[in-house]
This record gives C-alpha cells, structure tokens and sequence, in this order.
C-alpha cells in the first residue's frame, strides 16, 4: 500500500491473499486484480454469485430533524418520496448544474438517513449544504460493503439471514443479522443482476466474507466489475461523467425529480436543458480487446467524442466502451471510427445496456 492511502480495508488481507496489490481508490487499498482470471469473476457473477468489497465507497449517516430537508438541498431527488426502508439514485450537483457526484441515499427511519458515494465532492457539499441546519453528519469509515452479486445471491444470503431477503423488492433495504452478525442489507449493485449490498463493521465484516467464501460465492475483483457494469451501462464517476457534464448529459436525467425545486445547481441545470454537448452511449468495436484511450471520429475523420470506459466481454465475444459523442452521433445504428495508440478501426453504436436491456434480472420478484 502507498502513503498516499488513508484508509484501510478490513478485508485487506483477504485480498491479498488472493494476489492483489491493494490499488488505490477513493483513499482505500482495492483489489483492482486477483491472480485468478477476470474471465472466471466474471462467469461467477452472470452464472452464480460473486462478491466485491465495496468498502472504498463512502458511507455518511446524516440523522437530525432537518436530516431530510438538508438532503433535498443536497441532491435532486424528492426525498419526501423515499419511505423509510426504501432507497434512491440520484446526482449531487455543483452551483452550475453539473455533476459534482453521483450517489444512493437510504432513508433508515426516525429521522436517520445514509448517504453512499464516491470520489467527487458529496462530502464537502454535504455539509455546506448541513450550515445552520438540526442536523448531525458522520462518515463512518467502520462500514464496509460487501456486494454480493449474481442469479445465486439470494440462494446464498436468504438461508443465514434474519430478514427473508426474496420479500425485499429493488431499492430496498433492511437492518438484520447475516450469519449472526447486525449489518444492513440492501437490494442494490452495480452488475445488472439481482444482488444485494451487505453494510457491516469492521470488527464482523471479514466473518462475513469468510463464511459467503465457504457457502460458494467468489471474490470478484473491479476487473470484473468493469466488466459487468460496462455491459450493463453503469456509469463511473470521474471517467463517464465529471464537473463538466450535466445529468441530461450522460443518461442520468431519470435521477432528477420533475417537481422538485430549491436544490444546488437546480436552475443552472433547468437553464441547460436541451443544449446538451455530448451524449452517452455504449459502443461495440471492431476489434479483439479492449480498446483504452480511443478517440471517437465520424467516417469521415471528424472528431465527434471520446471513449472513457472500454473492456472485452469474453461472454458476448465483443470489444465494448462507454464513450461520450456529439449528439448527432448518439443514435443507436451509427457507424463511427475509433482511433488512438496503434488502435485504428470502426465501431457501432448500440443500444443501451447491451446486457439484459429490459432490466429483468436487477427488478424481477
């Protein structure tokens, strides 16, 4: 691990004993690559289940009377409209409308709300936002998450847990014991299968993973989930969208509450809907591997976008990415040219997500 990481996961060193170098993200030593093949990961979460720590991400509690009210400002969904046990996507934006992060807010009742984000500035807008306001802010760098991903997850999880997970729908979420152990479970993920997130301490959560390795689930690292949520068409905050994007921009404008007023960057983004600049899409290239670093051309050489998240699905035998284009590109049957490094060939743009495009998998009962 580099001094540059200021936390450290409790599963460390299970990682490492499965051959990662605890790569850095978001401040925390991941397991970017096990000495197992990616391939295999992979298979594990379309065919059975497997597991990512999770635990880089950053777990807040804001609990307090105006615990609510600070969150509306916050982000742009209605959190009048999230009971408690259930949970929302949504973006955190900057005074100008665009994407400062991306997160799921989990309303656990009595006043008591989690916010679950990554690398972008949710924290410090947070509690701009908390200024003046009955409201206590908590990271808590105790909890880990645990996601255990696939067809499978329910099989493997319902059996030791206290809460009858088949009952809980999308989006839900639940405080319990799993293998005896207090934790909340969450029917969330970022794979495009069912699957379920399991929020532990520290102090229980390498019980957890040992005993979910035992019942058969694999250790996936974020090789594979590139994989899977590339296919899926889940976006990475800091490579499919940044400060300079707007939700509208890159497909997350389903996260903005119509109705809803007063939020940070509410009217700058209002004021920049319908000039988008850029789309995002998902390509399916022309060549044998992943394609990193790509520019995006029209066939006739002109530049039209950039490719930001690409890998090789071995499972559909296809060079994909997460590029941003020009709006005139973006349709799904364009014809477009990729080109960076010795990589010189052409691409389609396809539909969005390629894999399970109805959804089925992630929101069947």
């Amino acid at each position: 691990m580099t001094e540059e990481l200021s936390r450290t996961s409790a599963l460390a060193s299970r990682h490492t004993a499965l051959g990662s170098g605890l790569e850095d993200w978001n401040g925390m030593g991941t397991a970017w690559t096990y000495d197992t093949d990616a391939r295999g990961e992979h298979d594990a979460v379309r065919e059975g289940a497997g597991m990512f720590d999770m635990s880089p991400l950053k777990k807040v509690i804001v609990s307090g009377a105006d615990a609510a009210t600070v969150l509306d400002h916050l982000t742009t969904r209605d959190m009048g409209r999230i009971a408690a046990g259930d949970a929302a996507y949504l973006c955190v934006l900057t005074d100008q409308g665009t994407m400062a992060d991306d997160a799921i807010v989990y309303n656990n009742g009595n006043d008591e709300w989690m916010i679950v984000h990554g690398s972008g500035d949710t924290m410090a807008l947070l509690e701009a936002s908390a200024t003046g306001k009955s409201v206590s802010v908590q990271l808590d760098d105790e909890l880990h998450d645990v996601s255990v991903q696939g067809s499978k997850s329910l099989e493997m999880l319902n059996p030791h847990c206290d809460a009858d997970l088949a009952g809980m729908k999308y989006f839900q979420h639940t405080a319990t014991k799993l293998f005896g152990h207090p934790c909340r479970i969450s029917r969330t993920g970022y794979s495009g299968e069912r699957g379920y997130e399991i929020f532990a301490d520290a102090g229980v959560v390498g019980d957890i993973w040992d005993k979910l390795a035992a019942a058969g689930v694999v250790a996936c690292s974020f090789t594979a989930l590139d994989k899977v949520r590339i296919e899926a068409g889940l976006l990475f905050y800091g490579y499919d969208m940044t400060t300079e994007h707007t939700p509208y921009e890159v497909r997350l404008g389903f996260s903005v509450s119509k109705s809803k007023a007063g939020y940070r960057g509410c009217e700058a983004l209002a004021a920049a809907r319908g000039s988008e600049k850029i789309n995002n899409v998902c390509l399916m290239i022309d060549h044998d591997d992943m394609v990193n670093g790509a520019e995006v051309l029209s066939l006739n050489g002109a530049p039209v976008g950039v490719v930001n998240s690409p890998c090789f699905s071995h499972r559909l035998n296809k060079s994909l990415a997460l590029a941003h284009v020009s709006p005139e590109a973006a349709n799904p049957g364009t014809k477009l040219a990729v080109a960076g490094g010795d990589i010189s060939t052409t691409a389609t743009v396809v539909a969005m997500p390629i894999y399970d495009p109805q959804k089925l998998r992630t929101h069947q009962d």
